[in-house]
């Protein structure tokens, strides 16, 4: 193989027996504006702390025993991401922001809206919402979990990513982005670049009516990620991924681990106890404010963790 030349080095040129994959996948498209819009437009800031599962996880375990539907542990920790949001109203939100202006909004919104990522079958990720959480009860957080898990493995997911991206062009040309609008049009129908399911003049797959909607697919109010479930022998101490923008708040969860602490009997003597801890990942638009906003959030977390037979009435 020749050295490569200056201009090959330069310009990022791929060298021969290089595999390129072209983001021609609209399900990637997607993807990649919404998080390169959160990096580029959004000063985050995280923050990961262990949590003491232990009284939550014997409580859950009792409850899955004795009840009379399935329950996962995902959903209990979905709703105490809807109790937690209830007491910091502020992080369920949109953001709407100039740049040059240094000016914008907070829009606060109504009902808790869930962005899920699922697993398909390709192996991609992909968040699908649960719209009004907050009016849910645990059963009912499991059951339309599951029915949305269901509906995104049996939809077309690309016919109706379709509808969501000719929406948001049209917003790029209302909000006056007129060149992200026309770039976006032009590669989606030419050159190496275009979209597979938008070759042939916008041509759609068919609809599966009984499938999940535009609406279903979008961003929702906030993200809840849980990065155990997509692989079972996940072990780490922290997770975090950026927003979906323009959310200004996401949970992420990792595998739970069993850990031994010291601690002091009645005798006075060290003994060793083994704690379930569970390792959580709070990221945050610093634009909405300090980590002040956060703090009722986490306060009302532990709260649960601390007193969990309340989950039984949920």
């Amino acid at each position: 193989m020749s050295e490569r030349t200056y201009w090959d080095v330069a310009l990022n040129r791929p060298e021969e027996g290089d595999k390129i994959e072209y983001f021609n996948n609209i399900k990637r498209r997607m993807n990649g504006y919404i998080l390169t819009a959160a990096q580029e437009d959004q000063p985050q800031a995280s923050y990961a702390y262990e949590a003491d599962i232990t009284k939550l996880w014997d409580v859950y375990k009792e409850l899955k025993n004795s009840c009379d539907y399935n329950i996962s542990f995902n959903a209990v920790l979905m709703r105490m991401l809807v109790e937690g949001l209830k007491a910091a109203p502020r992080l369920n939100a949109h953001i709407n922001f100039n740049h040059r202006a240094s000016c914008g909004s907070l829009i606060i919104k109504k009902h808790i809206d869930i962005a899920l990522p699922v697993l398909l079958d390709s192996g991609e990720t992909f968040p699908v919402k649960i719209c009004h959480a907050e009016e849910m009860s645990l059963r009912e957080l499991e059951q339309e979990m599951e029915t949305c898990v269901y509906k995104m493995k049996n939809t077309d997911i690309d016919s109706v990513l379709f509808d969501i991206a000719i929406q948001r062009t049209i917003g790029f040309f209302f909000n006056g982005k007129f060149l992200n609008g026309i770039a976006q049009s032009i590669a989606g129908v030419a050159g190496k670049h275009k979209i597979g399911t938008l070759a042939g003049f916008f041509k759609k797959n068919s609809k599966d009516e009984d499938g999940l909607k535009p609406h279903q697919l979008n961003e929702g109010t906030v993200c809840f990620s849980n990065w155990s479930s997509l692989y079972k022998g996940l072990h780490g101490i922290a997770t975090t991924s950026p927003l979906l923008y323009p959310q200004v708040f996401m949970m992420g969860v990792g595998g739970f681990v069993e850990k031994n602490f010291p601690f002091k009997n009645e005798k006075g003597e060290v003994d060793i106890e083994t704690r379930k801890m569970l390792p959580i990942t709070l990221t945050f638009d610093h634009r909405i404010g300090a980590f002040a906003d956060v703090m009722p959030f986490i306060k009302r977390l532990d709260e649960i963790f601390e007193n969990p037979e309340e989950i039984k009435n949920w």
